[in-house]
């Protein structure tokens, strides 16, 4: 386990006082500069080069969906569910990203590609059932099984925040 460090502004997560649980990230104080270890997000973020990128969940699926219209007005978007890594290094489908990009797919309200489509209709077709699909998936079963029921139940609440975090200068914040 890491100890929370300050490097340079700083405060790296991992020990007692942030972590990637996000209920651990509620009562952070505003301005915060936080580095999260999440290998797979960080790749996909910065692979976006020049692009806007912005970051959304189930939670701030209509506010990424506002902010991104903002941004692209009615241009091309592209909306990742990245997924998780297996051990191996080897991409390992998530339906939590599925269902969240489908959420904001939704929320966006823009013609799809057919496999925009799927996402989208996916969210539509769980939204009754949201929690107890995500609880019985891969990953909700192994944070379960880890003690971190509260972050499950945490990630299956729908448009709850208002945050649309933008990637800028290699750190997300706040889009306004």
């Amino acid at each position: 386990m890491f100890n929370n460090i300050n490097v340079s502004g700083w405060n790296w997560a991992g020990g007692a006082d942030f972590s990637l649980s996000p209920p651990s990230l509620v009562g952070i104080p505003r301005g915060t500069r936080l580095l999260l270890p999440s290998p797979n997000g960080s790749r996909l973020s910065l692979a976006g080069g020049a692009v806007p990128v912005f970051t959304g969940c189930l939670r701030n699926a209509e506010a990424v969906a506002a902010a991104v219209r903002a941004v692209a007005g009615d241009g091309a978007v592209g909306v990742v569910p990245a997924g998780e890594l297996w051990g191996d290094g080897s991409l390992r489908p998530a339906v939590e990203d599925l269902l969240g990009a489908g959420a904001i797919l939704d929320a966006l309200d823009l013609p799809l590609s057919p496999e925009a489509r799927v996402a989208r209709d996916a969210f539509r077709s769980a939204a009754g059932d949201l929690a107890a699909l995500i609880r019985g998936s891969i990953s909700g079963r192994e944070l379960i099984d880890r003690g971190f029921e509260e972050d499950v139940e945490f990630a299956v609440v729908c448009n709850v925040s208002t945050a649309a975090p933008l990637l800028r200068g290699g750190a997300y914040q706040a889009f306004e």
